[in-house]
């Protein structure tokens, strides 16, 4: 498998980093002060390829709290509010698409 780091990068608009948290699996998205939270809101935005690849080298260096880090497209309304760019993310901004049985 090819490093997120070693892979090619393509930025059609604005981009974040998103990975998964180690602890829970919860989603993640990079924040400007080099942190994470689970607000997409919260996540720093980028729009060249050399600025999501610094994003994503110093997200990568942290394989402790996160997991799996990536870039992913956003959108960004006219208020400012950042929404998920693609289907893939708006289904991991919103949890499991199926019922989780109860366990006994």
């Amino acid at each position: 498998m090819t490093s997120p780091l070693q892979q090619k990068i393509k930025i059609t608009g604005p981009s974040v980093v998103t990975a998964n948290r180690t602890f829970d699996g919860a989603v993640i998205w990079r924040t400007a002060t080099k942190d994470w939270s689970t607000d997409l809101a919260d996540a720093a935005v980028v729009s060249t390829v050399d600025t999501a690849r610094a994003l994503l080298a110093e997200s990568a260096a942290d394989d402790i709290g996160a997991v799996g880090p990536y870039i992913a497209p956003v959108t960004i309304d006219d208020s400012g509010a950042i929404a998920p760019g693609n289907l893939r993310e708006q289904i991991r901004s919103t949890g499991v698409t199926i019922d989780i049985p109860a366990t006994v």
